[in-house]
Order: structure tokens, then sequence, then C-alpha cells
């Protein structure tokens, strides 16, 4: 495996020698991770009974100011580790019962990722879920080709006003529906075990933000004039205050119920209604794990 030396792996191509300094996103020269262990607040046909054996990678290469995982996300906690121990506990965590192996937030560390998938080919017998912020290469989708059976991927914003105000990406839809376009062509139509569990697909999540109403309705639309049936919609309430997001007034308060119902309208008119939909109460900061290198 060869470490970058001139980073080009996250959409902002920034060039980092990861052999000698880190990039904007936190990654270096080796992984860093902040928690590995069974999650049972993804999408029901992704947690099931058993859980989702989610391994939590540190950095990201976007700069959300709402971030409810910021510690990792932007503070980089977590512990390096090398790509046999990150292949341990791929095993470690098919071993607890894990209905499948859960990425989060792994681009900017996808030859590690990859490299460690190749050490386990043929013992790893779970779906691989590639669970992103959207912001990913097309290339790199192309790149994890026979690594990835389920895309677990946001698509944020389609305003490049947004997107750049809330997560410093003025490019965000440009690249997120590349990806997601690319995303779908590898997977195919969503396929459901006979218990309901996802074996391989697209869902697409949409975190519905406070005085958003009328982007969240154009990435509905953009949503809707894809091919019925290609993926499942994730339709997300869960937005919590956190982070920098006093910084920015329309951000200072959770969705009200009449802005995520008549989201939800919005998706059903648009023929939107395969997938899930969230109940207001998920929108509490328990749900967000405690990084404490659980399992790493």
């Amino acid at each position: 495996m060869d470490i970058p030396t001139h980073c080009t792996l996250c959409p902002r191509r920034c060039g980092a020698d990861r052999t000698k300094t880190q990039g904007p996103c936190g990654g270096g020269g080796r992984v860093k991770a902040a928690r590995a262990a069974l999650h049972f607040w993804e999408e029901p046909c992704i947690s099931g009974a058993r859980g989702s054996g989610t391994v939590f990678f540190s950095g990201c290469a976007l700069r959300c100011c709402y971030c409810q995982n910021y510690t990792i996300s932007a503070e980089n906690f977590g512990k390096e580790i090398s790509v046999e121990r990150l292949a341990e506990i791929f095993l470690a965590l098919q071993e607890q019962g894990a209905h499948n192996l859960n990425l989060v937030t792994a681009g900017h560390y996808l030859p590690w990722v990859c490299a460690a998938l190749d050490l386990v080919r043929g013992t790893l017998t779970i779906p691989v879920v590639y669970n992103t912020g959207g912001y990913e290469p097309a290339e790199a989708v192309s790149a994890l080709r026979g690594y990835v059976d389920i895309w677990l991927t946001d698509l944020k914003y389609c305003s490049a006003a947004l997107s750049a105000q809330y997560s410093g990406a003025p490019d965000y839809f440009e690249v997120a529906g590349a990806a997601l376009q690319a995303m779908l062509a590898q997977a195919g139509p969503p396929r459901l075990d006979a218990d309901g569990m996802l074996q391989s697909g697209v869902i697409v999540r949409h975190l519905a933000l406070p005085g958003a109403g009328a982007d969240t309705r154009a990435v509905l639309e953009y949503l809707a004039a894809l091919p019925r049936g290609s993926f499942l919609l994730s339709l997300m309430s869960q937005y919590t205050p956190c982070y920098k997001a006093a910084q920015h007034k329309a951000l200072m308060r959770r969705i009200s119920t009449w802005e995520y119902r008549r989201a939800v309208d919005y998706a059903v008119s648009l023929g939107l209604e395969n997938g899930y939909l969230q109940q207001r109460a998920s929108a509490k900061e328990e749900y967000t794990p405690a990084f404490d290198l659980a399992g790493v």
C-alpha cells in the first residue's frame, strides 16, 4: 500500500504529503479510529436486531458547523492503528454477530481501508457498508468496486450557498451528485434478505435543517428524478444544535414538527415513499455514541 505523498483522496485535493503531515481532513500516514462497536441507531435494515458493526474513523473532509460527531470529525479524536489491526477489528465485529461492517467517514483513509479489506477477503462474509457524508470523488466510488456492498450516503444540500456556509464546501452538490450517480450504477437496486436486512444497494440520507425547507424540497426533487426503486430514502429529523451551530442564527433551534411534516408530505407527493422517516424524538444528543476508543 502506497501512502499518498500528494493527497487527492477527497474533493479538496489538498496535495498533502501524508507520509509527513496531516491534510485538512485530519488524516496522516496511519489509520485513525475513534470507536469500533455494534451500533443500533442506523436505519432498521442496517442495524437490525444484532446491530451494525461500526468503525468510526477520525477526521472528515467536510466542515459541518452542526456535526454531532464533531469530537472525531473536527477535533480528530482517535487512536492510530495499523492496517493489520483494522482487519482484526473487522473480523471481531463479525464475530460479535454484526449484520454488516459499517465504515463511517472512511474516504480519507481509502487505501488503508482497502488494504485491510483485502486481508479479510474470504473470511469476512457480512456486507460492507460505506457510510459517507456524500462528499466523495466519483473515482473513489469506482476504486471501491468489489469492496462495498451498501452505500449509505448523505445528500445534504442542493444550494451552493448553504453548503459553503454550513460545511465549507460550495461544490458539495456537484461532487455528491456525481458520487451518488456512480453509487447507483455500481450497486444496483436495493436487495434485502428474508429478514429485511439490506444486502446491497444505496440508502440516501437527507437531514432536514431548520429554516432550509426550500433546499430540502430541491434535494427531494432531484432524488425523485432518479430511476424509481433505485435507492431507499432516509429523511431525517434528528438535527440538534451543537458544535458551532450557534454561529448561525437559523441553526440555533431544532427543526419544528411543521417543517418536518411538510418535508415528509412533499417527499410522498413526489413518490418518494420507499424508505424511512423519523420521529422528532430522535433529535437528541444521547443518540450520538460515546467516542471512547471502544473496540479500537
